[in-house]
């Protein structure tokens, strides 16, 4: 048995796992932002209420850990921010502590016992508040040491002419620092951005989804640049990976309509056919993070055992 974390900048949510398919969690917890013995302590208690004798603890966290200096980059959490966070956590709560992305551990739960069973790669997405990623390869993360890969919303490819007809578009600035990013006009609030500068009207993202399936005009033509500057990159993504499924996570991920036209608009853009869906909605859409980090933290022990 483990015990397995999802942990955001509101919540802590603990679960015991048992197997991949066999995960019991518990009460969530309300995130310690400022205090890390708190956020310790809320961890032990958890471990606590499960009882037992777990092998290790799996935390599925937002932010990332720096491959170079194995310091944690977790802005939203600043007690847990810029320190050896493992090791930390090991020290605190006396158990081995494997951690890995929020979106890592989607793709893990979604190549372990989602979408992406019985494919070799998959790239799992995320389109939701922001734009993320993740790649497994053989039940691998490519990052299992942290770092950045998968995070295909940010860097300057957003396109600058887009739609049918084409229309020229701004650089729309990221909070990355960087100008042209997917995050920054491909997430939710990316859409919602790209239909104030098209038809100078407010409307939240799930809105727009509505008045674009009502055949509404300045609703279709945001959904039709949105599709194209998403799928290009998308497709890039494809072609550089090998990815033969692409689950998609995330609130726009809601919609069928809209993840139809994306997939149809990427398998039209990449070198390899699919005569079946590529880009599809991500299964494990109840307690992802959980299920990640469990299976996460099985392929540690495994890799442990045979070590």
């Amino acid at each position: 048995m483990i015990v397995c974390f999802d942990i955001g900048g509101t919540a802590i949510k603990g679960a015991a796992a048992f197997d991949n398919g066999d995960i019991r969690p518990v009460a969530r917890r309300q995130t310690p932002l400022h205090d890390f013995d708190a956020f310790a302590s809320v961890l032990t208690s958890v471990i606590a209420e499960i009882g037992g004798e777990p092998e290790c603890v799996a935390l599925s966290i937002t932010g990332i850990i720096d491959p170079d200096t194995n310091k944690s980059f977790i802005a939203n959490i600043p007690c847990a921010h810029d320190r050896f966070l493992k090791a930390d956590l090991e020290a605190r709560l006396g158990l081995p502590v494997v951690i890995a992305n929020d979106a890592d551990c989607c793709a893990l739960a979604e190549y372990g016992v989602g979408a992406g069973r019985g494919h070799r790669v998959v790239f799992s997405a995320i389109l939701g508040t922001g734009v993320g990623g993740a790649l497994v390869i053989d039940g691998k993360l490519i990052n299992s040491a942290g770092g950045f890969a998968g995070e295909w919303g940010h860097g300057p490819v957003a396109s600058t002419r887009a739609g049918n007809p084409p229309l020229d578009l701004p650089r729309f600035a990221c909070g990355c620092g960087l100008e042209g990013c997917l995050d920054a006009i491909c997430s939710a609030r990316g859409m919602e951005k790209l239909h104030r500068h098209l038809t100078g009207v407010e409307m939240d993202a799930e809105a727009i989804l509505a008045e674009w399936q009502a055949g509404d005009a300045g609703a279709t033509r945001t959904i039709d640049i949105f599709i194209d500057m998403l799928a290009g990159p998308l497709a890039l993504v494809v072609n550089v990976t090998g990815a033969t499924i692409v689950p998609v996570g995330g609130g726009l991920s809601n919609s069928a309509p809209l993840l139809f036209e994306l997939d149809e608009a990427v398998r039209s853009k990449i070198l390899r056919r699919f005569a079946r869906p590529l880009v599809v909605r991500a299964q494990c859409t109840v307690e992802p993070g959980l299920v990640g980090a469990a299976v996460l933290g099985f392929d540690a022990l495994n890799q442990k055992a045979t070590a």
